[in-house]
């Protein structure tokens, strides 16, 4: 079972859109997957998750559990200020440590209405993830401009992002 995060919780976040994407690529290739979506984090998990309050919270803990018992994710990162959005920092500080990532494998792709594509983004997130002593995929997309490669409908309109996303899945499934 392959875990996809869509790393924010902005509603409306063509990072859901590019997750579902992904979603579909993967059942293309017979991958089964799951997404989690931070939007659908409680409200209060910052306060009633995390640190001293870990394993608490029975809203939290079934997303706590489905991160710990996958093998394989795809991070899908919108760039925030230069880097990933603080509520990913803050559900990976609620996360089993170090077992919920040590020793598995994750692929990231960034997203940007920008032209970097969430690179700096990725190069953070590598780095949290390297110190967990997760696998980082080296293969990471980085879709720059993304809302000029999406349709109203939901598709990429860009065969190179398509190509791309298709490519990296087919990586870690083999990962």
């Amino acid at each position: 079972m392959i875990s996809i995060i869509c790393s924010t919780n902005r509603t409306n976040a063509v990072s859901k859109t590019i997750s579902r994407i992904y979603q579909d690529i993967l059942a293309k290739e017979n991958a089964e997957s799951i997404l989690i979506d931070l939007a659908d984090l409680p409200g209060d998990f910052i306060i009633s998750a995390l640190y001293e309050n870990s394993g608490k919270n029975p809203a939290f803990n079934p997303i706590r559990q489905q991160m710990k018992k996958s093998e394989k994710f795809v991070f899908i990162v919108p760039e925030y200020n230069g880097s990933f959005p603080g509520v990913l920092k803050a559900f990976i500080d609620g996360l089993e440590f170090p077992s919920t990532f040590c020793h598995k494998k994750c692929a990231l792709v960034g997203l940007s209405s920008g032209v970097q594509g969430g690179g700096l983004a990725l190069s953070h997130l590598t780095d949290i993830f390297n110190y967990c002593g997760m696998h980082v995929l080296a293969n990471k997309p980085k879709l720059a401009q993304i809302e000029d490669h999406l349709s109203s409908e939901g598709y990429i309109k860009s065969e190179g992002y398509q190509k791309r996303l298709e490519k990296q899945a087919k990586e870690l499934i083999q990962f």
